[in-house]
């Protein structure tokens, strides 16, 4: 038989546990509530097939990861990879997502004066759709042909005009980038120009950085720009440096590594991060391309897990 002091010791011992066990219960949920609060979005493309074996299932799961927000990709002809538009936002709503944004490109590369109307079909038809389900933004990641100076100025005319036709839907048309926007180009070229070749003393007068001409020739209040942090950093370019200098033109991101976020070294996201709070970026996505290991939705978790650790993430 205990006897009493024996007693009341492991009295105690249960007591503290169960003390312990409540505070770590309480730090459990105010970590939970402290992630709530981030505001992170995906791009959709990250999941790829993966996301359509189970649509309604793929979606909840995302939202348990801790997105709130998408940005959809395979938009053709009212439907989203063969599913209704409104169908998938009603998905989406039913997971606790917010669609937000929409990749979506016109179905031709060259743009003439020719095809110029085509091309203004194509949105016009793509902002009716977009906004039937209460998107705010319509953003074009596929680059044109720009070749020259001369076709820099063209394809941001047909930009304008998609400019135009989103806002008369209620819409914001954007830019997204890939590497290749910071190439340079000349007056009358054939080409663009990358890597050391493009710093060569021998470009001529009216060279320019393919990315810097649509930022220049662009309507302000018709076009604003989606800035992929990991390709600007490919095109041999910072962007810090670009958020610092276009901070009224660059209103979106898409966070993004060479694989999961944070694991190559290549990016300082804390960096990134801070500027883009500090020019008031309410938005930005995730996106994930190929794994070395695992699917795709192993990695746009552990991506997430990244953004919610971050101190420096909101």
């Amino acid at each position: 038989m205990q006897n009493r002091r024996n007693f009341i010791k492991n009295v105690s011992l249960i007591s503290l546990g169960g003390i312990l066990a409540g505070k770590s219960d309480l730090a459990n949920a105010a970590t939970l509530s402290v992630h709530a609060k981030k505001k992170i979005g995906l791009q959709t493309y990250s999941l790829g097939n993966e996301l359509y074996e189970d649509l309604p299932g793929g979606l909840k799961r995302i939202s348990q990861m801790g997105y709130s927000t998408l940005e959809l990709a395979g938009y053709r002809d009212g439907k989203i990879n063969n599913v209704e538009m409104r169908e998938f936002r009603k998905m989406a709503e039913d997971a606790g997502l917010k669609i937000i944004s929409s990749h979506l490109n016109p179905p031709v590369r060259e743009y003439t004066s020719s095809n110029k109307g085509e091309i203004a079909d194509f949105w016009k038809k793509a902002a009716d759709d977009h906004a039937q389900i209460g998107v705010s933004y319509m953003i074009q990641p596929g680059l044109p042909s720009t070749r020259s100076t001369e076709e820099v100025s063209l394809v941001c005319d047909v930009f304008n005009e998609a400019g135009r036709i989103a806002k008369a839907n209620g819409l914001i048309f954007g830019y997204h980038n890939h590497d290749m926007e910071f190439a340079r180009v000349i007056p009358g070229g054939k080409e663009m120009v990358f890597g050391r070749r493009a710093f060569g003393r021998n470009m001529p007068e009216g060279t320019e950085v393919i990315y810097d001409g649509f930022l220049r020739q662009t309507d302000a209040k018709l076009v604003i720009f989606e800035l992929d942090v990991y390709w600007c950093v490919m095109g041999q370019n910072d962007p810090v440096e670009y958020m610092r200098k276009y901070p009224d033109r660059i209103r979106l991101l898409h966070i993004k590594d060479r694989a999961v976020l944070g694991q190559s070294g290549m990016m300082n996201f804390e960096n990134i991060f801070t500027q883009a709070y500090e020019n008031g970026i309410q938005d930005y996505f995730v996106e994930l391309e190929g794994l070395p290991s695992g699917t795709q939705f192993e990695g746009v978790k552990k991506c997430a897990d990244y953004l919610l650790k971050a101190p420096f993430v909101k």
